[in-house]
């Protein structure tokens, strides 16, 4: 008899999650002996906390087709909810509502922290007896799950998206730069990345011949807003303009830090950001330059624009999502799909499977040697490595009355038939 299948998604989204879903729901449909009814955990693990199993099996086939380009987790809900003990009462409900629900597949759509949960369902589930296998889907658009070898994962479904949109939102900012610098020379772009500089350097893929007058600045650089200041008035005085790239982690000290369940600090949530710091301080200090400085946050804008996602992630994302359904039900327990490129100049991507073990809470860094010697800049190894992800065409969204058309699935629910059940996390701060 087959297995029925929950999927889930945890963490911060990106343009192209859904494609991933879609494609777990593809490759589970491709073989009905194998797989049988598909559900969705409604917000993540806690979904299956709650026992809110959205039925997929139940849904349009339009519906399901629009999930492709669909960004973002509205479909069918993320969450930030940490599983700890996994003595605790909320592993054992994990365990009683998939029991209840005949599941024997298990997919976890998202980064390292994810992999780490669906590693400690895969272990819970056999020592408690039920037959279950847990397969993970990386995404992230932070790209820093993996080794620094890139031998485990050369990248990760998001990363290519958001590199995307860096690389127009750059030449945006310059033409707005260029015009407004008589009274704007410095304009500070605030993006996120959190420990790990990938979705900085890639505001170089927008300028790969070096023509703007930018400068990168990312946590593995080590740098401090003292030398920022400096560099920033260096290039005032060649160039009487400047484009500051900041990652969301620079060190500027005290921004009265918010952090979710994970740890992260959450940096849109904070206090202050980090570039409203910099031009604090560089306004503070004094530029060489007519004018102030000003900046810009982009914010969730970055992982969820549609229009900004890559043919190359989109497409990608779909087949690593039919990837794991293929390894769930030709290898079994306990793995993650990964995404690695063929040697040799021309671009091709290759789906194999790595242990979710080996995965779980990695983290990995910007390389050294993919930073150039100033240190506010990356070399054109980095760009040869992340150009051919961002993809050279536009992404087709579906419209409708000129607005994009998502998919919106109905709420159709799996029956609850366990007690009604309050997640440990709910009773402390969240």
């Amino acid at each position: 008899m087959p297995g029925n299948v929950v999927v889930a998604q945890s963490g911060g989204p990106s343009p192209v999650i859904n494609s991933s879903l879609k494609g777990v729901l593809d490759g589970c449909r491709a073989f009905p002996s194998d797989f049988g009814k598909v559900y969705a955990a409604w917000h993540g693990i806690e979904g299956v906390l709650k026992e809110e199993l959205l039925d997929l099996s139940a849904q349009p086939q339009r519906e399901i087709e629009l999930l492709a380009t669909t960004p973002a987790a509205g479909a069918i809900g993320t969450c930030r909810y940490k599983l700890r003990d996994p003595r605790s009462p909320d592993f054992a409900r994990i365990i009683e509502v998939l029991r209840a629900h005949e599941v024997g597949f298990f997919f976890y759509i998202g980064g390292n922290d994810s992999m780490d949960t669906a590693w400690k369902i895969s272990r819970t589930a056999e020592s408690m007896g039920l037959d279950l296998v847990a397969t993970g889907v990386p995404k992230t658009i932070d790209n820093d799950v993996g080794d620094p070898a890139f031998k485990l994962v050369d990248h990760t479904p998001g990363y290519g998206s958001v590199a995307r949109y860096w690389a127009c939102a750059i030449q945006n900012s310059n033409e707005e730069n260029a015009g407004s610098c008589p009274a704007d020379p410095v304009l500070v772009l605030q993006v996120m990345g959190r420990k790990a500089g990938y979705v900085a350097a890639a505001a170089r893929l927008g300028d790969p011949e070096r023509r703007m007058p930018m400068q990168i600045y990312m946590p593995e650089a080590g740098l401090t807003i003292g030398a920022l200041t400096d560099r920033v008035n260096d290039e005032l005085n060649r160039s009487g303009r400047c484009l500051v790239v900041l990652n969301e982690s620079f060190e500027v000290g005290d921004i009265g830090a918010r952090r979710d369940s994970f740890g992260h600090v959450e940096f849109s949530a904070s206090e202050i950001t980090a570039a409203q710091a910099v031009i604090n301080h560089l306004n503070r200090a004094g530029l060489r330059a007519r004018g102030a400085a000003r900046a810009d946050v982009s914010g969730t804008d970055q992982r969820h624009a549609a229009v900004y996602a890559s043919v190359v992630d989109l497409e990608e994302a779909g087949r690593v999502g039919r990837h794991a359904a293929e390894i769930a039900r030709r290898a079994g327990n306990g793995w993650m799909a990964t995404i690695l490129r063929k040697p040799g100049d021309r671009y091709e991507a290759v789906y194999d499977q790595v242990p979710l073990e080996a995965v779980a809470n990695s983290e990995r860094t910007f390389p050294a040697h993919w930073l150039a010697p100033s240190r506010t800049d990356v070399t054109d190894d980095f760009v040869r490595y992340a150009q051919p992800l961002i993809g050279e065409e536009w992404a087709r969204i579906p419209l409708e009355n000129g607005l994009q058309r998502f998919a919106r699935l109905r709420p159709v629910f799996a029956e609850q038939t366990c007690e009604p059940y309050v997640p440990e996390a709910y009773g402390t701060a969240r």
